[in-house]
This record gives C-alpha cells, structure tokens and sequence, in this order.
C-alpha cells in the first residue's frame, strides 16, 4: 500500500504527525509512505525511519499554477493509493481530486468536501491534542485504538556527536538544558522569554543548585538569544546543534529541559525528558499529551496575554521548584 501524507506547519507540525505514521506502519509494516512538508519543515524527518519519501511544497507560499502542477505530477507519479491531509484549503482539495488518488481524506473544516471520499470530525475546536487530532485520520483506513506515544529514533551518529560534546563540556553527571528560542511558528518579539527573565531563571538555578550546570540549547533560531545571554556571563555552557537530530542527543542526555513551546519541547516529549514549557498562542492541551499515572514529566505554562514575554519569571520557578 501506497499511502500520502500532506502536513503543512513547522517541524512541530511533522513531529506530532509521527504517531500517525506510527501506527500505519503498525498496521500495514509494507506500506510506503511519503510525506508531503514545507521545505523548512523536511528537517523532522531527520528522526524518523518511516517515511519513504518526502515531496516538499511550500504551502503559505504564494504557489504559481506551475507549483501545483509539479505537486500533482509527484503524487500521480508515486501511484498513491490513500492521500490524508490536514491542508483544509480548496485549492489541496481539487488537486488531490485531479490527482486520482482512490482514497482521499480529511476533516471537517475544509472548504472543498465535495473532492474527498472521507472527512472526519475535527477536534481543533475542543482544545485536544494535536496528536490525537491527526491520528484521528486514520480510522478512514482501518486504524482505531489510542494514538500511539511520540517517539523519535536518533541517528547514531548524532548520539556519538552528543556524547563526545558532553565529554568535552565535563557534563559527565546530567546537567539542566535551556532552549531560549521562540515559540512555535511566531516571529514576534513577544514570542520570545526575554532576556531578563532567563538571567533570573539562570541566576536562581545557580543559587539553588550551584552544581547542576546549565547548558543553552543553541540552533539557528536561539542564536539571538543566547548572544545576549553570554554577554557579561562566561559561566555559560552552549551546546550548537547543527542540525535536528544533534538537538535530539543534547536533550536526551538533559535533566529538565526549558524551553517555549516549540519543537524542542517536542523533541523532549518524544525523548521523555522532564520538560517545563512556556505557552503563548497556543494551549498546553493541545501541544502536550495528557499526563497519565503518578509522574508528570511535562508541564506547560500558558501565558495569560498569550505572549510568552508577559510570563513572569516567578511563574516559572515556582514550577520548577514545585511551589
């Protein structure tokens, strides 16, 4: 079986798809799965050994007809038997149409259900997991039960990368890991924790846990932050993860992890590190799988202005410190 997934969004978006995928490969362990993902958003894939094929597509792009057609040519070549898609617009609607995909679905919320064979009930407005929303689709093709937990598999070689890193760095006893990002999907200044209030953060860390090193999480979109962090500060450990699979390893080997909500938190979910998240736009119910039995290894902190800047850095640690 041949089957497509369209996922528009970030690397957050994809990485919430896993369970999905998950359990189609479960279900059908032949199946050939391609993706279809923003060219930004490819890097998911990094750690993932079940998709097939990754077709990228620039979906807030303002796509000419030669773009469609050149989308239409790679999903008529590969001979898909079953297209889902989260990309509720009208335009995905008539091309998967056009495309002759025997089986195509997706939710309620699209402008074009007359081009789909199934459109699914949409839980986007009750506050649920993202995960679980997507992994609603595939009741179309015979696949019920639970969503599978998120789980990442890490290559080798980025895990041998982290652990010479750690050895270098004398991060030998685990350390606390800060990701001083932005949020997902936002480029606006109130997306980001400000620096004030990660020194306050740092400096009560230290205060408290004067031997637990403190280690910044550094990728392209935390350079900024981290600059302005280490200036006057030379205690400062920074870990540069050049690509997504280096990010997986450091936090793998992490204690507790800060970060906004991002797809660093997501990483961290999939690795089942103890995780405290800084919310804006979005709700902490729908980023963050419900907490089952005693343990809580992820918390959210939803911001009352949704803006993760107006979080004040009291909040934040009277998480960590459980008050």
């Amino acid at each position: 079986m041949r089957i497509l997934a369209i996922v528009p969004g970030g690397i957050s978006d994809q990485l919430l798809f896993f369970p999905a995928l998950e359990d189609i490969k479960r279900v059908y362990p032949n199946a050939e799965i391609g993706v279809v993902a923003e060219p930004k958003a490819s890097p998911a894939y990094r750690v993932s050994k079940i998709v097939d094929t990754i077709i990228p597509f620039s979906f807030s792009a303002a796509n000419s007809p030669s773009d469609w057609a050149n989308l239409l040519g790679n999903v008529r070549d590969r001979e898909y038997e079953v297209v889902l898609t989260t990309d509720l617009s009208w335009s995905m609607g008539l091309l998967l149409w056009l495309s002759g995909v025997p089986t195509r679905v997706t939710l309620e919320g699209t402008s074009a259900p007359y081009f789909y064979t199934r459109v699914l009930p949409d839980s986007a407005q009750s506050s649920h997991y993202q995960a679980d929303r997507y992994h609603n689709l595939l009741s179309a093709i015979g696949i019920e039960g639970p969503t599978p937990a998120l789980s990442v598999n890490v290559p080798e070689a980025d895990l041998a990368w982290a652990k010479e890193l750690r050895d270098r760095l004398g991060l030998k006893d685990g350390y606390v890991l800060m990701y001083p990002g932005p949020d997902t999907g936002s480029a606006e200044a109130g997306a980001r924790f400000p620096v004030p209030s990660w020194q306050a953060v740092i400096k009560d860390f230290r205060e408290k846990q004067p031997q637990m090193p403190i280690v910044l999480l550094q990728t392209e979109g935390s350079i900024p932050q981290i600059n302005a962090l280490r200036v006057g500060d030379d205690k400062l450990i920074v870990a540069n993860a050049e690509n997504l699979g280096q990010a997986a390893a450091v936090i793998a080997g992490a204690d507790l992890l800060l970060t906004p909500d991002s797809y660093v938190m997501q990483l961290s979910t999939a690795l089942k590190v103890f995780t405290l998240a800084l919310f804006g736009k979005n709700k902490p119910a729908e980023m963050l799988p419900a907490a089952k039995g005693e343990e809580t290894r992820f918390l959210g902190i939803a911001s009352k202005t949704n803006l993760i800047a107006d979080i004040p850095p009291e909040t934040v640690l009277e998480k960590v410190w459980g008050g």
